[in-house]
């Protein structure tokens, strides 16, 4: 009969559920920003919860989701942007072309526009490194969102990889090594 009471150290252990509800929560965010259609979140979730065995990566892996900052820690971001850009203009040789502007039309009058190689493509980028069929961009509730169509060297928004995330005007994209900012 035990009659100590021994206290347990559980407070860095998840409670039952946990990891799916985070994934769950991770695609209703997906949804709200617009990464992901209705048909694909309810697909998603039919995924995660009705499996015993559940790949996180590839429910979520391909999305890059913008967390929302205080106002601050934007401003601050900003200014040390803007800081970091001066001086690598001003310490290395303008060998770099800057990127070329890419005008979407945010009004919603083009559903969807694919950018790559290929002469059927919307946007015919000529560089080798471009695959043929590099991206797509879908036009959903106000919002661009850009999804990688398993290019051979990858799409890179704001330096970070993306497989699908949504665009900001502003945003810089690398498809290859083909400069693209958004407008």
């Amino acid at each position: 009969m035990d009659k100590g009471v021994v206290v347990r150290d559980t407070l860095g252990v998840l409670g039952a559920g946990a990891s799916r509800q985070h994934l769950a929560r991770e695609l209703n965010a997906a949804y709200a920003q617009g990464l992901l259609s209705e048909n694909t979140l309810s697909h998603r979730l039919d995924l995660l919860f009705g499996a015993s065995l559940v790949d996180p990566a590839g429910l979520v892996g391909d999305l890059s989701l913008r967390l929302s900052r205080p106002q601050w820690q934007r401003k601050l971001g900003e200014l040390l942007d803007g800081t970091v850009g001066l001086l690598k203009r001003t310490a290395t040789p303008m060998l770099e072309h800057p990127p070329r502007l890419l005008a979407l039309d945010w009004s919603g009058s083009a559903a969807e526009m694919f950018l790559g190689r290929n002469p059927s493509c919307d946007v015919v980028l000529s560089d080798l490194s471009v695959s043929r069929q590099h991206a797509r961009l879908v036009f959903r509730d106000g919002r661009w969102v850009l999804q990688d169509l398993g290019s051979t060297n990858g799409t890179m928004v704001n330096g970070v990889p993306a497989g699908r995330c949504e665009l900001r005007p502003g945003d810089e994209l690398l498809l290859g090594d083909e400069r693209l900012r958004i407008d």
